[in-house]
């Protein structure tokens, strides 16, 4: 190949992977934002996004390189993170963290200021997520929609049990139990429709762990990280592996729990504040239904400009004709 091609090229392909890890940032962002709240979801949010089976592919990856790792592989360990998607992972988990840190504060406290508004705006995206994802099953059949029946008649039924709120433990809460809480919740959030905050407030950890964040506590928030860790690795493997053989009943499924999740999103009577169920009234009803269909229609919306940029970028791409061409000619590519 000629040295003015190699030249010529590396600056788009440099600006490409810059433009790449921000776009990455600002999509762990928004993960990271729907994680801060009871009853949403950010796998919900790497679906409407469109990263989730990458996310879960890289997680896979990442965990087996730490299998590899404890066996004593170190070579293999190296190799395997070398050739995995370690910088798109670190520029999610720098999109999330970022968030999270700064927005545990304010998030929380609007949430609890205005709680029926925004459960409003949160069921829309829910819904909007639940269209997605149901576009992504390969050959939808009258046995994913039982399954998807039988998933939200399920996460309707169990989120009913026991009524959110922001129950707390005391100071003597163990550490044990932040480990334990960070495994389940870290495993509830990369499921779409299955929030890993309201986990911890049935688990009476929610309050603990947002006053860990914005206190720095140093030891709380590294075993929440390891238990975190612990329980990224398992349930991704897990996931993988389902997404593989069962490809659209894991879907269907997952459509289901994000239906039934709208439970303790309801705006009325409270939002987030319970999981009873009311109907609006005269005098609450406007706001959080404006809400819920300007999110609906704005992630339905993103998701249609994102599929007309794709189909840019296939197009601009060199046809296979012009590929064989120029490999005839002992041009390769750079």
């Amino acid at each position: 190949m000629p040295p003015t091609t190699s030249t010529s090229m590396t600056p788009a392909r440099s600006g490409s992977t810059a433009r790449e890890s921000l776009a990455q940032v600002a999509r762990g962002g928004l993960m990271g934002a729907a994680d801060l709240v009871p009853g949403v979801s950010g796998g919900t949010v790497a679906l409407v996004v469109g990263i989730y089976g990458r996310l879960i592919d890289s997680l896979h990856a990442i965990a087996a390189a730490g299998v590899r790792l404890i066996r004593g592989d170190g070579r293999g360990a190296l190799d395997a993170l070398r050739h995995g998607p370690v910088l798109w992972l670190a520029s999610l988990g720098v999109g999330m963290l970022t968030v999270i840190l700064l927005a545990a504060g304010p998030l929380s406290a609007a949430v609890e200021a205005y709680p029926v508004p925004l459960a409003g705006l949160f069921v829309g995206l829910v819904l909007a997520a639940v269209v997605l994802c149901w576009r992504q099953l390969r050959a939808p059949s009258g046995s994913h929609r039982w399954i998807a029946a039988v998933a939200a008649a399920a996460t309707f039924v169990l989120l009913g049990l026991s009524p959110a709120g922001g129950t707390s433990l005391d100071q003597a809460t163990p550490l044990w139990w932040f480990f334990l809480g960070g495994a389940i919740a870290i495993t509830a959030m990369i499921l779409p429709g299955v929030s890993g905050s309201f986990l911890l407030v049935l688990l009476g950890l929610y309050t603990p762990v947002l006053g860990a964040v914005t206190e720095r506590n140093v030891v709380v928030l590294m075993v929440f990280a390891l238990g975190c860790a612990t329980g990224l690795a398992l349930s991704a493997t897990t996931l993988r592996w389902l997404l593989v053989r069962f490809h659209d009943a894991v879907l269907a499924a997952m459509v289901g729990l994000m239906i039934g999740s709208i439970r303790i999103l309801w705006p009325w009577p409270g939002g987030f504040e319970s999981t009873a169920l009311a109907l609006p009234t005269a005098s609450t009803w406007l706001v959080p239904t404006v809400l819920a269909g300007a999110g609906f229609v704005l992630v339905l919306g993103l998701d249609a400009l994102a599929s007309r940029l794709r189909g840019k970028e296939i197009d601009l791409a060199p046809a296979p004709e012009a590929e064989e061409s120029r490999t005839s000619a002992g041009v390769t590519r750079p």
